[in-house]
């Protein structure tokens, strides 16, 4: 997924923007034969069901018994006696975590970030390298294996965005200023903003003084081209082409699709619009335009023929976040607290079931969407039909049937029993449960980490 990070007019109390509880997965009684591995491979090549049955299975066994291993804290008064301003010194929400290795990066909502090991289970360092440093946004780029930093300073009155590459084996080593600052040429004050892409490799940087738009290589952070055009609205990235959408005519916008590896214009061309109505997005995935303007149907054009399919605007709503599934050729709309699965033909291919999201607003920073794009990983109500009384659950679902494969409640027993941590109470899972404002799920160590309003980070895994 893309990261975005644009440069605030003022000093903001917390970086940026950044889900109780009852059913779970039960554990299914296996036959037999299907104890046997030789056995339980061959079913599966032979099944009517495909593979599907059995990933499906796997992806249970995978997530069964998840339990709160262990607790980390961002706030250490003693560690911040060198920060210089006030509110760096509070206690203060998770908004993102991040992983890498053995490393676990978390960012409060105060800009403080603190790295922990999952080796030593304990702090290794905090990342603010200077006394007035709040950082905004954390970006791993698997590349060079670096973290990159994204943060606004004091000294400088919040204006304008830093960032800042450092090697994870030096972040490691307790060494976060052995790193070196990134596009100190670009000035990226309000509006600006940075984006990184991770699916083609690439870095976005907006200069609103100069309105110059660059694009940088991931792995190198040589600049590749620039974007001089000063009618450009917007940049909306996928693989392997970048769509331009321009200031509004009275009745169309004009829009170009560029190559993302050199900027060569691939084509050019104007999007029909009703005049007096606003549009309410646009939106490219390969070779299909979204586009939907207010009280009107969804367009979803293929530019390479013209042809155009119209949905519903009773069928589809304006969603408050996409998330585009590149593997699956699919799209993730959030709207409403309720995650749907649309195909470009647009028809809706999955509604989740027991996944209500806790949070009203879609925030990213409580989804994870597994690299297959198979599974969606959520912060939810535990029980949809009791309110916000009955806690929350981290939902675990199949996203291409909308199957709920596990859940990590407060009412489960195996996830009061913690690994190297004392025994949990209901009480204490339930608190831990109870206010998660950030998520992330590291694929290689299968565990969910998850941050809450306290500052606290929590390891859970089987």
């Amino acid at each position: 997924m893309d990261a975005k990070i644009q440069s605030s007019p003022r000093p903001q109390q917390g970086p940026r923007p950044s889900c109780g509880r009852r059913v779970v997965a039960g554990k299914r009684q296996l036959s037999d034969d299907s104890k046997n591995s030789v056995r339980k491979l061959l079913k599966r090549e032979i099944s009517r069901s495909g593979n599907w049955s059995f990933n499906r299975t796997s992806s249970q066994e995978k997530f069964r018994n998840f339990r709160l291993q262990e607790e980390f804290d961002t706030h250490d008064p003693k560690a911040h006696q060198f920060l210089k301003l006030p509110f760096l010194k509070k206690r203060s929400r998770i908004v993102e975590i991040v992983a890498a290795r053995d490393i676990v990066f978390a960012l409060a909502h105060s800009g403080v970030c603190a790295a922990f090991s999952r080796e030593t289970n304990r702090r290794i360092c905090f990342l603010n390298i200077s006394p007035d440093e709040v950082i905004r946004s954390l970006f791993y780029n698997k590349n060079n294996d670096s973290l990159i930093t994204v943060s606004v300073y004091a000294s400088d009155n919040y204006s304008s965005l830093k960032c800042r590459t450092t090697p994870i084996e030096y972040i490691r080593r307790g060494q976060p200023d052995a790193g070196f600052p990134l596009f100190e040429s670009e000035s990226l004050r309000w509006p600006g903003f940075v984006e990184f892409d991770d699916v083609n490799g690439k870095v976005l940087t907006y200069s609103a003084q100069d309105r110059i738009y660059k694009v940088f290589d991931l792995k190198n952070y040589n600049q590749l081209y620039s974007i001089c055009d000063k009618t450009v609205q917007e940049i909306k990235i996928s693989p392997g082409i970048m769509l331009l959408i321009f200031d509004r005519a009275q009745s169309h916008v004009p829009l170009k699709i560029l190559s993302i590896e050199d900027g060569q214009v691939l084509k050019a061309f104007n999007h029909l619009l009703h005049r007096n109505k606003k549009v309410d997005f646009i939106e490219q995935f390969n070779e299909k335009l979204l586009v939907k303007q207010e009280n009107s149907n969804l367009q979803i054009l293929d530019v390479r023929n013209s042809q155009l399919t119209e949905v519903s605007k009773t069928e589809f709503m304006t969603p408050s976040a996409f998330i585009f599934l590149y593997e699956n050729q699919l799209f993730l709309t959030f709207r409403n607290r309720t995650v749907a699965v649309w195909n470009f033909r647009g028809e809706l291919v999955t509604s989740f079931e027991d996944h209500l999201l806790w949070y009203p607003d879609c925030n990213t920073n409580n989804i994870y969407i597994t690299s297959d794009q198979d599974l969606i990983i959520s912060y939810c109500k535990a029980n949809p039909h009791q309110g916000n009384s009955s806690g929350g659950s981290i939902n675990i679902s199949n996203i291409l049937t909308g199957k709920c494969l596990a859940k990590i409640r407060a009412d489960d027993e195996n996830v009061r029993c913690g690994g190297s941590t004392k025994r949990s109470s209901v009480a204490q899972v339930a608190e831990t449960l109870e206010d998660v404002t950030a998520l992330f799920y590291d694929e290689e160590r299968n565990e969910i980490y998850t941050g809450n309003k306290q500052g606290l980070v929590h390891v859970w895994s089987n």
